[in-house]
């Protein structure tokens, strides 16, 4: 199977999620907000091609990253590779982001259709939803570009039936930050 890629994996990055992750960009996005910050990803064609066991190795060989991020474009428009390298990810201990203009709602409605949508769900820990708008583009909302998109709890939104914000696990996970900075 193979998945078509903006560029290369990034490793060590600290603004895609909690901690220190592994990007992976995808290619090809319909949503085309206004302002994106990654807009050379939207082409359906651009990018490149990479076989999806090649991207396990490499991620099999990364170390001292606490999870990897599906970003794009938007990963949802390829399903089926991403599902596999979340299941992948999952089996590694690795948690597991995922950057979506979908909102979650349309997500469980096109889910309908393609029950892939929910597997890959099941392997995400949080979901950052919602297309970027510009006008309420905002540098205070953490791990997101516009004050709508919201960090969702995968895991427990779908046992409850409903969104099920992940705000208070970031707040929990800042203040051990903080607590650690003491004792280094």
């Amino acid at each position: 199977m193979k998945i078509r890629l903006a560029s290369e994996i990034l490793t060590d990055s600290i603004v895609d999620g909690p901690g220190i992750r592994t990007v992976i960009w995808t290619q090809g996005c319909g949503h085309n907000c206004l302002g994106c910050h990654n807009p050379i990803t939207h082409d359906f064609n651009g990018g490149f091609l990479k076989d999806v066991d090649e991207l396990k190795e490499e991620l099999a060989a990364i170390k001292l990253q606490d999870g990897v991020t599906l970003s794009g474009g938007d990963p949802m428009y390829q399903v089926d590779a991403c599902l596999e390298i979340a299941k992948f990810c999952q089996e590694n201990n690795l948690n597991v982001w995922c950057y979506t203009g979908f909102t979650y709602e349309e997500l469980m409605n096109m889910s309908k259709k393609n029950n892939k949508i929910i597997e890959l769900l099941n392997c995400i820990d949080v979901l950052v939803d919602g297309e970027f708008v510009l006008k309420e583009k905002t540098l205070n909302a953490k791990f997101r570009g516009s004050k709508n998109q919201r960090l969702i709890d995968v895991a427990s939104s779908l046992k409850q039936n409903q969104v099920v914000l992940y705000e208070e696990k970031i707040k929990q996970f800042d203040k051990y930050k903080k607590n650690k900075a003491l004792f280094i």
